[in-house]
């Protein structure tokens, strides 16, 4: 008889879905990996997707698994699903999607909205957060499709982000874990459930009938039904274990379960995380997100567009190492390591502010970038270098904030995500915080997330603790030098912590001037 000690992972990102194997012990024998275009916009600013492109490249790459002579089907012991966050799809009664899925990338807002009314909206203009409240309305997606499509609104059944979609493919049954409720939803993040009827947030007009059952992770969903059984490959019958969103899933498979153990991931946004036990809002009226443990919060701090700026320079300026590194056939990312290997800590003067996407409450929605110190000597080397350095310091900042509200100093980094392979950005990290920061053993650690609270629902882990203690290791660390921190501590101290501050009136005026951003 065939032991079931093999984990199914799947990761379903913005621009790729990848199948993976685990076993018990956090090794990845196996990954399958579909790529697709991340979005269409069929209007400046829309970011939008086909939900069968998701359900596609689930399939793909599954079927890419079976292709591993080394993967036994029958040795699954069941399967997990961590996806993006935020990205939303109407369904009829059957399942069907009535739209494109909105993705979290979509910039469209709805104005015009009426106020929150009643004692909330009293309470609101009390403590002067009806600009908050409103920019919440304006940005949820929900209130868009009532206001400009309403006979789909009408016609919605479910409501679901895409690990409800998935999860519904793979079972057949409207439910999702509610480690994966991230969005514009009336979702209570303190008691981490459905909001009760009289919380604000129903001001959203998503009703209870629309929204999915929720499951804790670590406990089943569902079973993959025939369907989807013929469709994928997974052997029908298999539990679907509840996992979390990607992010959520990235903190337990960098190794981090305790406050004092912050995880950065050097994503498209980037972000530092820490798990903690109570809800704590870093940032206020910003909650804690849930935790792919069961009962825990995630705290983070994000920067929107943060390693998209490294996408960002090498699309303006990196044209030479693109060329070169497909003529070598090489990774582009160590040609750009190379480009800043001899550029000095600092940049020779030059400081950036990687706000190049606003947010609500951080900075502040009028905030634009900003690199300032340029001099002759100042090359588009030392431009990547400030942009490694700018996000890091904007980080730390993050760190501090979290630090002052969980009162828990954090004593050490675990970096994932895509610049966590750049050595540069490792040791810029390390330098900037002052702290041993760490590669997880394993690059894939949003499935490996996935597959620790798989491995606690089908029971080769007791718990979460001995879960995370047995997947998770850490891979090379890199310790900050500490010269390099010195140097940094006082352009961060002196120059980044002020620079906001003293530009603030600026954005402002240029913001009412141009109208951008609105």
């Amino acid at each position: 008889m065939t032991t079931k000690d093999l984990l199914l992972a799947i990761d379903n990102g913005t621009q790729s879905l990848k199948a993976m194997i685990f076993d018990g012990a956090g090794r990845m024998l196996a990954i399958s990996k579909k790529e697709f275009s991340p979005y269409y916009a069929a209007q400046p600013g829309w970011a939008e997707q086909d939900p069968a492109v998701f359900w596609q490249a689930l399939c793909t790459a599954c079927h890419g698994l079976w292709q591993n002579e080394q993967v036994d089907r029958q040795a699954i012991a069941g399967v997990a699903l961590t996806t993006q966050r935020g990205t939303v799809i109407n369904l009829d009664a059957s399942g069907t999607p009535l739209r494109p899925a909105i993705l979290w990338l979509d910039q469209r807002k709805t104005y015009g909205l009426p106020p929150v009314g009643g004692l909330w909206g009293l309470l609101f203009k009390i403590l002067g957060l009806e600009q908050t409240i409103g920019y919440f309305l304006a940005e949820a997606e929900a209130n868009w499709i009532r206001t400009h499509q309403p006979d789909i609104w009408a016609k919605t059944h479910k409501y679901l982000l895409v690990s409800g979609y998935l999860t519904h493919r793979l079972t057949g049954k409207f439910v999702d874990s509610l480690g994966c409720i991230v969005g514009y939803l009336p979702f209570d993040y303190k008691h981490l459930r459905w909001a009760p009827q009289w919380d604000w947030k129903h001001c959203l007009q998503i009703t209870r009938d629309k929204l999915p059952d929720l499951v804790a992770p670590g406990e089943p969903l569902g079973t993959i039904n025939t369907t989807a059984a013929r469709d994928t490959g997974i052997p029908a019958g298999l539990p679907l274990i509840a996992a979390a969103a990607d992010k959520a899933c990235e903190v337990i498979g960098s190794g981090s379960l305790q406050p004092h153990i912050g995880c950065l991931s050097y994503g498209t946004t980037a972000t530092i995380n820490v798990t903690h036990q109570k809800y704590v809002e870093a940032v206020p009226l910003l909650p804690p997100y849930p935790a792919a443990v069961p009962g825990y919060h995630t705290l983070e701090v994000q920067i929107y567009r943060g390693y998209w700026m490294v996408s960002w320079f090498k699309e303006e300026f990196g044209h030479p190492e693109l060329e070169k590194a497909a003529l070598d056939g090489v990774a582009a990312e160590a040609l750009f390591d190379d480009l800043v290997k001899d550029i000095p800590p600092g940049a020779m003067g030059l400081m950036l502010q990687p706000f190049w996407s606003p947010g609500l409450k951080l900075p502040g929605p009028e905030a634009k970038g900003a690199i300032i110190g340029f001099g002759d000597v100042h090359t588009r080397a030392h431009i990547y270098r400030a942009i490694l350095e700018g996000l890091a310091y904007a980080l730390r900042e993050g760190k501090e904030r979290i630090e002052k509200k969980t009162r828990v100093p954090i004593t050490s980094l675990r970096v994932s995500g895509g610049g966590s392979q750049s050595n540069q950005a490792m040791q810029v990290t390390a330098d900037i915080f002052g702290l041993p920061t760490a590669r997880p053993h394993l690059y894939e650690t949003s499935g490996l997330g996935a597959a620790i609270d798989l491995a606690v629902g089908v029971g080769l882990h007791t718990d979460f603790e001995s879960a995370v203690g047995a997947m998770t290791h850490s891979g090379e660390v890199f310790d900050p030098d500490p010269a390099n921190q010195r140097l940094y501590d006082a352009l961060y101290r002196d120059v980044y912590r002020k620079m906001y501050r003293k530009l603030k009136p600026f954005y402002e005026k240029i913001r009412t001037i141009t109208g951008y951003p609105r």
